[in-house]
This record gives structure tokens, C-alpha cells and sequence, in this order.
């Protein structure tokens, strides 16, 4: 029983004057577009060359730079500098979408000429987060799939990878994984990029039919992200939280009975049928991801930055307005925050703030230093380009 998504076209009923004339256009239409095909063909020409050109000279900045470290030639900034002109100078027919998802594989190709960037990532194959690390860096890049996020900081922190991805947040569901912020508390980490994901949930499985359905298994986002059409659809259906989407999918591939909620790299890896598309409850669902590397980077000119502060005598009233008050006063927006225990003492908490604007960037270097002055706990965990799409 898969969904059909329902389509605007008309099949128009050929009158007998279309059938009879069809014929005697058919040489003048064959030769129209023979010749659309020719300037296609010409276009594709020109088009590998510029990419040739333009591969060649990334290696020349290569070059140019000196280079040891793959990691000393990647630099987010300037990639979201560049994918802000396409969005700019996009004037269709392609959606953004589709022409910033060319140009990064466009880069991703290119950097991969001297050595293709190691991201870690907290898998397994097929989940979320490996498609948030292809929408990021590209399909040029070398994905490790690990099974906790400890492990994706540790892979950083030894240099066996360049860069990790780690979800964060989710818009409907808000905080994904709490592990990944309390990482920070003692990781010399930072954050330098941050990834946003539209999330399609899709109902997977071997059976044919949903009355086959006997248990849903996925990861407790998901199983949230998709509350209403559960209800609605399989209500009387076991709901089963897992560790991650493609544990569901592989429960879903092994156990007779057993449908999964993933994404469609999920029901390609592990050979499922989908079952219904799009089932979650908010057309906007989308997770938030970050990327987590060994040192920081310049202004993109769009960009976020993440601190980690807590106040000296939290038991005082208003200490944490007071705390946050250099803020206002500097004119700096603060989009999120996040309390997560000190780990010090009980009751004692820090706090996880996201701002616009680069800690270079005049009025925010204003207020952090007074932030800093009467916190107890200060660190700036990252400044970094805002997602472009």
C-alpha cells in the first residue's frame, strides 16, 4: 500500500485533427529536437571544461597554500561565502536547493584532489546524521560511522578524522542529543559549522500491506516527529524505541511483523519497501546538526556563535538575567539556550547559548568580555557560518 502522490496533469482526449496532423509535423518536430539535443550537447561541453578549469585552480590554491593538512585548506567560511553568491545569482528554473547541492559537490570534488576530508559521524549507515555529512562536505569526502558520539568527538580529538557531525536539535522536538553538549564541558572541540536537515520520515518494511504492520520500531525523535499519524494510521500498533533509524530499518529487514520510521537512505541500505512517504506530523520537521573541529575560523559575514558560561552564585535572584544583561546592551541576538548540569556539584547548572554575529565581530567581542568578567565558567565553543540552506 504505497502512497501515490497525486498529480496536476490533465490527460487531454487527442481530438481527430491532433491525430491527423501528427504525421506531417512528425520530420519538422524530430529535427527541432535534434537540434535542442546539439546545443544540450554543447552546453555539457562547456560546462566540463569550466569544471576542469575550475579544479584546476582550487589545486593551484592548494599549491599556493603550502599544504600538509587537508584540514588547513578547507575553510567553511569561504565555502558558505561562495554558496551565498549561488543562492544569489539563482534565477531559476532550478530551486536553491538544487543548485547549492551542485555546487557543494562541485568543492567537495575539487578539495578531494589532494586528499578527501575524514568526517566522523554518529552512525550507522543510513541514518539522518549521514546525510546531513553528504549535504555538508559532499559525496567526496571519507564518512566514518561510529556508534556514540564520545566516540565521534574522540575520532577529532586524535586527528584519525578531520571534522564530526552530531545532531543537536530538532524544530518540533527540540533537543536531540544532550550528549553532544555535554561533550563541550570537556572537550577542547570547537564548533565550526552547523548543518540543517529537512526530515522525512518514511514508514518501511517487508510486508506488503500496513494491516501486516505488527510493531514500529525507530529512535524516540522520530517515533515523537511522527505522534500524529501514528495515532491516526496504526493505532493499535506496538511503538518501539530504538538507538538510532537504521537499527529500526535493520529490525525491520530481520523480524517478520516489524516496520521502521527512517529516511530513504535507510530503506535503500537495508533493501525495505516503503510503506507510506512523509509521514511525519510538520511539513517544516528539521534537525539541526553541528560540526565539530580542532580549531576556529574567520567571519563568513553570516555566522552564529556557541558559548558555554555559568554564573558564580546561581542560588542569587536574577543572577542569570544580570549574567546575560551584555547582551542587550551591545544589541546582540541570542537564538537558543540550553541549561545542562555542572557535573561539579548537584542543582548547579551551565548554560549553552547560540548568538548571531562572530566573536570577532565588534559588538559581540563587547559583550562576551563582559559576560566573561562575572562568570564563573567561560568558553567560547565556536563561531561559524550560518547553514546557507
Amino acid at each position: 500500500m504505497k502512497a501515490q502522490g497525486k498529480s496536476n496533469k490533465r490527460k487531454s482526449k487527442p481530438t481527430r485533427k491532433s491525430r491527423v496532423a501528427a504525421p506531417a509535423s512528425a520530420d519538422g518536430g524530430d529535427d527541432a529536437l535534434a537540434a535542442l539535443r546539439g546545443k544540450i550537447d554543447s552546453v555539457d561541453e562547456r560546462i566540463q571544461a569550466l569544471i576542469a578549469e575550475r579544479a584546476g585552480l582550487a589545486k593551484e590554491v592548494g599549491v599556493l597554500k603550502g599544504l600538509k593538512q587537508t584540514v588547513e585548506y578547507y575553510r567553511p567560511e569561504r565555502e558558505a561565502q561562495v554558496l551565498r553568491k549561488v543562492v544569489d545569482r539563482n534565477d531559476g528554473p532550478l530551486r536553491d536547493e538544487e543548485m547549492v547541492r551542485l555546487f557543494r559537490e562541485l568543492m567537495s570534488a575539487c578539495l578531494a584532489q589532494e586528499e578527501a576530508l575524514k568526517v566522523a559521524y554518529l552512525g550507522p549507515e543510513g541514518t539522518f546524521t549521514q546525510s546531513a555529512v553528504f549535504k555538508h562536505f559532499g559525496h567526496s569526502v571519507h564518512a566514518l560511522a561510529v556508534p556514540t558520539v564520545d566516540e565521534v568527538f574522540h575520532e577529532v580529538e586524535s586527528g584519525t578524522a578531520d571534522f564530526g557531525v552530531a545532531p543537536i536539535e530538532n524544530s518540533s522536538e527540540g533537543t536531540v542529543n544532550i550528549h553532544t553538549l555535554d561533550m563541550f564541558l570537556s572537550s577542547p572541540l570547537k564548533i565550526c559549522g552547523e548543518i540543517e536537515l529537512r526530515i522525512h520520515q518514511h514508514l518501511m518494511g517487508r510486508m506488503q500491506d500496513l494491516k501486516d504492520v505488527k510493531r514500529v520500531c525507530s529512535h524516540p525523535q522520530s517515533l515523537a516527529q511522527c505522534r500524529g499519524w501514528l495515532s491516526q494510521h496504526l493505532p493499535d500498533v506496538e511503538k518501539v524505541p530504538v538507538v538510532s533509524n537504521a537499527e529500526a530499518a535493520r529490525r525491520a529487514r530481520d523480524e517478520d511483523g516489524t516496520a521502521a520510521l527512517a529516511g530513504e537512505a535507510a530503506a535503500s541500505v537495508y533493501n525495505l519497501r516503503i510503506l507510506f512517504n512523509t509521514v511525519e506530523d510538520r511539513d517544516d520537521n528539521t534537525t539541526r546538526f553541528v560540526v565539530i573541529g580542532r580549531k576556529l575560523f574567520p567571519a563568513s559575514g553570516t555566522d552564529k556563535t556557541s558559548v558555554l558560561v555559568s554564573a558564580a552564585e546561581t542560588e542569587t535572584p536574577g543572577v542569570l538575567l544580570h549574567l546575560l544583561a551584555p547582551l542587550s546592551k551591545h544589541g546582540v541576538n541570542m537564538t537558543r539556550i540550553e541549561s545542562r548540569p555542572s557535573r561539579k556539584r548537584k542543582w548547579d547548572y551551565v548554560f549553552f547559548l547560540d548568538l548571531d554575529g562572530h566573536a570577532d565581530d565588534q559588538h559581540v567581542a563587547k559583550a562576551l568580555d563582559e559576560i566573561k568578567a562575572q562568570a564563573s565558567l567561560f568558553k567560547v565553543l565556536g563561531s561559524f557560518p550560518k547553514a546557507v540552506l
